[in-house]
């Protein structure tokens, strides 16, 4: 049975083994033909591909060159049309250049004939001159001088007696009306008469004082005029320190501060330090309750804090010995009642008048006038249009914009020139007469002039050959213009100008 399946085993792996080797190759056979298949019909579906986009491409070309083609025959159609245009412009250009080239030869033609026609004239014209001049015996230039002579002296006379009729007219009409509203605010205005000194005198309860105010090699003395800036005077006047200083407001906090030690009794550097510190304490808040005082008193409301502070220190500052903030307190009320007879914003005119003068609470801190630090401290703080040009305009620098401006600058005046208000040096007061006299003696015809009133007269005496009664009027009135352009003063200058003629006879 062993021998049975030792020879039966081997024959039926090799019949296992050709069995299934025809199944393998029969498997291969049918992946070939269906490989074969699947290719040809790739290459049939690539072909007709093939052909559907060559197909296709024809036709997008086809289509493109007849839109082109469309394209070409709109442009050449567009072409031709313009060249038609510029053909018939051209025609219609070159009719129109004949007919300015005919035009040409015909003005040419009727210059060539007027020409001939104004040497006719002009012959004409020579011929009649020359026979006016025989006429008359003058010669043209003559003639045209005695006629413009004739008619300058004609409106010359026409136009001093017209001046002076409206200028006495005007006059009378203002000066009444203007004397009424200045009398009436003056009067209405009562303020007191202030002038200001550089000194302060500080009373000493016994000349013993003086010497502790020096102190021991003068170091006390010396504190205090450090501290300060104000110089004292210690001197033979009994029981008085003099201190002596351009600055108000140093000296005041100097005067504070000695009487202060002259009470305490310790006078000494560190005590002299502490009691100029506080009396610098006490002169701020004193500035400010000033400043708050006036726009109560004035009735002026909404002032910026700091133009308040700055009002307070004008209670420190002189202008001709006049206080700069009862000056300018006076010049507000002054404005209030003005503004109330012409019928303009009282309010708003005692604003300006408070604060026109506002820039010489800092002028000496600050360059510049004081004019233009108040405008420029005015804006700052966010003052109307109309009170910043009525500080601008107060001294005539700039023109008025308003009628508060022309207001201001007259409260201004009243103020600065009522009596005891200021005080005038002497070489002031002669440099303006002198100036007067100068202004009035460089017109032509001037033969003396006379500077009278203080200066609030000007007499003009003129040569009687030389200016004649209608010149009179224009010299009076250009004498004036020219005073007001080049001079400062206060209050009017009347300007007298006295043509005197004299016929001597003698018989013998």
């Amino acid at each position: 049975m062993i021998a049975t399946l030792v020879i039966v085993a081997p024959i039926t792996w090799l019949v296992s083994s050709s069995v299934q080797k025809k199944i393998h190759n029969t498997t291969i056979g049918n992946a070939n033909d269906k490989a074969r298949e699947i290719i040809d019909e790739a290459l049939k579906t690539a072909e007709t591909k093939k052909k559907e986009s060559l197909l296709e491409i024809k036709e997008e070309s086809l289509k493109t060159r007849n839109e082109l083609e469309k394209e070409t025959k709109e442009r050449r159609a567009e072409i031709q049309r313009y060249e038609r245009r510029v053909l018939s412009k051209e025609e219609t250009l070159d009719k129109k250049i004949e007919a300015v080239e005919k035009r040409d030869m015909s003005i040419t033609k009727k210059e060539e004939e007027l020409g001939k026609m104004k040497q006719k004239v002009d012959e004409l014209e020579q011929k009649r001159q020359q026979e006016l001049e025989r006429i008359s015996g003058l010669t043209s230039e003559q003639a045209k001088e005695y006629l413009l002579k004739t008619v300058e002296d004609e409106v010359k006379h026409d136009t001093a007696v017209m001046v002076k009729t409206l200028e006495s007219r005007a006059k009378e009409e203002a000066d009444k009306k203007a004397k009424e509203y200045v009398v009436s605010a003056i009067q209405r205005c009562a303020a007191d008469h202030v002038a200001e000194t550089t000194i302060s005198v500080v009373q000493l309860p016994n000349d013993e004082m003086k010497g502790r105010i020096i102190g021991r090699e003068g170091r006390n003395i010396r504190t205090l005029e450090t501290l300060t800036g104000v110089e004292l005077i210690i001197d033979d006047t009994p029981e008085a320190v003099v201190l002596s200083g351009f600055d108000p407001i140093r000296r005041e906090v100097a005067r504070i501060a000695l009487e202060k030690l002259i009470l305490d009794g310790r006078i000494h550097p560190a005590r002299i330090e502490e009691m100029v510190e506080k009396a610098q304490k006490e002169v701020e808040v004193l500035i400010k309750e000033e400043g708050e005082a006036a726009t109560l008193e004035v009735g002026v409301h909404g002032i910026h804090p700091e133009l308040v502070r700055l009002l307070g220190r004008m209670r420190f500052r002189t202008s001709y010995g006049q206080n700069a903030l009862k000056h300018s307190i006076e010049v507000a009320q002054l404005s209030g009642l003005l503004a109330g007879e012409v019928g303009v914003d009282i309010k708003l005119a005692k604003r300006a008048g408070l604060l026109h003068d506002i820039g010489k609470s800092v002028d000496h801190e600050m360059e510049g006038s004081h004019i233009q630090i108040g405008v420029d401290l005015c804006k700052k703080y966010k003052e109307s249009p109309i009170v910043i040009n009525a500080v601008e305009a107060h001294h005539g620098d700039v023109e008025p914009e308003s009628l508060i401006a022309c207001i201001v600058q007259a409260a201004d005046t009243i103020s600065a020139a009522r009596p005891g208000a200021r005080r005038e040096t002497l070489e002031t007061y002669t440099n303006r007469l002198k100036q007067l006299e100068d202004i009035t003696n460089s017109f032509k015809g001037v033969e003396k002039s006379f500077a009278i009133q203080a200066g609030r007269e000007i007499r003009v005496m003129v040569v009687p050959e030389v200016v004649s009664d209608s010149d009179m009027v224009l010299m009076a009135r250009d004498i004036s213009k020219q005073i007001e352009t080049q001079m400062e003063y206060p209050g009017q200058i009347k300007v007298s100008v006295i043509r005197e003629s004299r016929a001597v006879g003698y018989a013998k």
